[in-house]
This record gives C-alpha cells, sequence and structure tokens, in this order.
C-alpha cells in the first residue's frame, strides 16, 4: 500500500460538529433567557465565528481571544447584553459533552485500523475537543489526537504535522495522508508540510481556490476504494 499513516481532521469529517454546535448553542440560549429563534440566531453565530476561525487560520486572533470575541460580537450584533466570558464558559461545556459522530465514521476508522496507523489533528479547545474526542467511543483507534490549542500550533501550519509525526514516531512523509472537508486547513496544512492530501467533499462545493488537492471524495466508500483498494 501506498500510506501507512492517515491523520484525520475531526469536525465535519469524522465528527459532526454542526449537529453538536445546534445543541450547545441552543442550550446556552435557553439558560441565558434568551427568546431564541433557531434560523435567526444561529444563523448569525454561525457567520461571526466562521469568520473568527478563518482569523485564526491566518494569525489574525488568538484561541484565547476567540473564545469570548465571538459572543461578544454576537451580542453586539443582537443588540443584546449578556456576559460574553459566562456564555462563551456555559457555550464550551455544552459543546464539550455533545459529541456525535456521522453514521459511517465508525465503521470507517475500525476498517482503517486493521491496515493504516491513524491520528486525528485539529484546529480545536482543548476543552472542548478533550471530552468529545479523545473521550468518545471512537478515540481508541487513534494513535494521538492532536489539539491545535494545547500545543499552540494549528492547521495550515506544517509544524502541527511535524509535531504529529514525531509523536508517532514517523517520518516518511510520502507514505502520509491528511483527510479533511477544509481546503484552507486541512489541504492547505498537509501541502505546506509536503504530504499527500484528500478532500472530503460530501457537498461537492466547486473548488475556487489554488488549492489543488492530492484526491477528492464525497463519501467514506471512495476512501476506502482509494486506500484498500490501490
Amino acid at each position: 500500500m501506498k500510506y501507512e499513516v492517515i491523520l484525520f481532521d475531526a469536525d465535519e469529517t469524522l465528527y459532526d460538529f454542526k449537529k453538536s454546535e445546534r445543541e450547545a448553542f441552543k442550550n446556552t440560549m435557553f439558560k441565558f433567557n434568551i427568546d431564541y429563534n433557531e434560523d435567526y440566531h444561529l444563523k448569525i453565530y454561525k457567520e461571526i465565528n466562521t469568520a473568527l476561525w478563518k482569523e485564526f487560520e491566518q494569525g489574525l486572533i488568538t484561541q484565547e481571544k476567540l473564545k469570548i470575541e465571538r459572543f461578544k460580537r454576537l451580542s453586539d450584533q443582537l443588540d443584546v447584553s449578556f456576559d460574553a466570558p459566562k456564555f462563551a464558559k456555559l457555550y464550551m461545556e455544552y459543546l464539550s459533552d455533545a459529541s456525535f459522530l456521522y453514521d459511517d465514521s465508525m465503521e470507517l476508522i475500525e476498517t482503517l485500523n486493521k491496515s493504516y496507523r491513524l491520528a486525528i489533528v485539529t484546529n480545536g479547545l482543548t476543552l472542548v475537543q478533550d471530552k468529545r474526542i479523545r473521550k468518545s467511543i471512537l478515540a481508541k483507534y487513534f494513535e494521538t489526537v492532536v489539539i491545535s490549542e494545547e500545543i499552540l500550533i494549528s492547521k495550515p501550519d506544517p509544524k502541527i504535522f511535524e509535531h504529529t509525526l514525531k509523536h508517532m514516531n514517523f517520518s516518511d512523509k510520502s507514505k502520509v495522508l491528511i483527510v479533511g472537508d477544509s481546503l484552507s486547513s486541512d489541504i492547505q496544512g498537509g501541502i505546506n508540510f509536503g504530504i499527500d492530501t484528500c478532500w472530503y467533499n460530501p457537498n461537492k462545493i466547486v473548488n475556487n481556490t489554488s488549492i489543488t488537492p492530492t484526491y477528492e471524495i464525497s463519501n467514506f466508500d471512495e476512501l476506502k476504494s482509494l486506500l484498500l483498494h490501490a
């Protein structure tokens, strides 16, 4: 087989982060006695959060500041007064308890685990990802789960992959593949590090960027075919 090590992104690749986010945000809004309308409030929050994570990828904001800044911006945009640090703390507590796998994730990882060494590399917050991912039923199949906030390095910085492979005592980049849903984070990060990349694109979004993955898949059967029948 061409590869020996498969690095996976976590959220929106193996884990249904949108569902986790939806549940945690709803519960926090209720706790703060805000008259919650998911179609309105969640949409605004997601726009703010997505923009901030893009800023983080570009090195424009720290994860520590991001945790609270997103809720400061939410409060301003909604013109609703609440304590942003307290809101952030409660939201992350709810989010850490909301671990949902996609339907095919377990079967995929159980299958690949028989032939490959596996690891997760996630741009996440330690408080949230440690419980959602490291303590999930899927975690036992991964040699390591690398969380960006924990090591103060994030994708697309190639050093996060260097750290992961060093932890795994593996150095042959030609035998490593990164699988993830984000072109700017997972795929660009893999390219920066000099490893092959596989863009998981279940919604078949048109790639209008200059980022070119080695492979593109829209479902896990395609990934299994690529890795197990090559």
